[in-house]
């Protein structure tokens, strides 16, 4: 005997179970939303670090980001992530993550500054003029809350190359792969969150474009035209490729990168912007590229690492639940 279709009713109370089950969470959409070409790096500090003006302060970042999806621009949020551990519900903090509190430093003496700010915001669209409207919209809604402490304007140089000449994120995974590289699984704390790393890297740029084409390629550890990786036997293990690349038995641990150009023609560099559901691997990379435990990547004799911040990147579903509770109830 055929079992008789649930009911409109049955399945309505089935889809409700299975939501109390396990609870979909989903990453910040603008992380993996590839195609726009300008971008807005901004960060904060609270006006208050008093525990309540902390909370009020995050459900404002929450409110101010809940844009009407006709602007024309993608904006995505990070939080300090002892901030959000502060205050956000502690299912939706991820396990393990720390703040940028001290600089990453090599066995020569070499290290990366830690900047550590309160928060982070990420505007990218087709345009200047959309990233610049929709950024100060955002700011101006912060200010009785949050102090503007840097801002970065940032381009798509060359299609995906950076102000070195080469091809960046080469080894980005492909798009239905990325959900699963950017966002911590659901049912782990912290579902749909991303760990981000940004740094801003500033080029020393006469140094740089004073090497042959050859000299570059054994720095990057690719070919400059086509961005072909060279082989192990003729690739310097102090390559920024070797440096880069972080493996535990033997498997290559991927990360997202949303790198892109930034600054003038005196100053410039590269805004590395770099997510994972993972922190350790993201910070192993920077060590191994400072020098710990082997070579020194040679990139780093070309560009200087001037800031460095992580931030936890909540669910779209965190973020949600911040939000005043008059807009939950619309």
């Amino acid at each position: 005997m055929h079992k008789p279709h649930p009911t409109a009713v049955e399945m309505e109370t089935m889809s409700t179970d299975n939501t109390n089950a396990l609870q979909i969470h989903t990453h910040q959409a603008g992380i993996t939303a590839l195609g726009t070409t300008d971008h807005a790096f901004i960060e904060l500090n609270l006006v208050d670090n008093s525990a309540e003006a902390a909370r009020t302060a995050v459900t404002a970042l929450a409110d101010a980001i809940n844009l009407p999806t006709t602007v024309g621009a993608n904006v995505v949020v990070g939080v300090r992530p002892s901030l959000w551990a502060q205050v956000a519900n502690p299912n939706d903090v991820p396990e393990g993550v720390h703040d940028f509190n001290a600089p990453i430093r090599g066995e020569d003496g070499y290290q990366m500054p830690a900047t550590q700010k309160d928060a982070w915001i990420w505007v990218a669209s087709a345009s200047r003029s959309q990233t610049f409207n929709v950024a100060q919209h955002i700011t101006k809604q912060l200010a009785d809350n949050w102090k503007l402490s840097s801002e970065t304007t940032g381009w798509v140089y060359e299609f995906n190359r950076d102000l070195t000449g080469f091809e960046d994120g080469t080894e980005n995974p492909g798009a239905l792969e990325a959900p699963g590289i950017v966002a911590i699984p659901n049912g782990q704390p912290g579902a749909g969150s991303s760990v981000l790393l940004y740094q801003l890297w500033n080029h020393r740029a006469n140094n740089w474009y004073g090497l042959s084409t050859e000299d570059q390629e054994d720095i990057i550890g690719r070919t400059k035209a086509d961005s072909v990786e060279l082989d192990d036997e003729t690739k310097p293990d102090s390559s920024h490729v070797a440096r880069t690349v972080v493996e535990v038995d033997g498997e290559e641990l991927d990360v997202y990168r949303r790198n892109c150009a930034y600054g003038d023609v005196r100053r410039h560099g590269t805004a590395f912007v770099g997510f994972s559901f993972d922190q350790w691997r993201l910070e192993e990379m920077l060590r191994q590229m400072a020098g710990v435990n082997g070579p020194r990547d040679m990139l780093t004799r070309f560009t200087d690492a001037i800031s460095g911040a992580w931030y936890v990147c909540p669910s779209t579903q965190a973020l949600a639940s911040m939000l005043p509770e008059d807009e939950e109830e619309d």
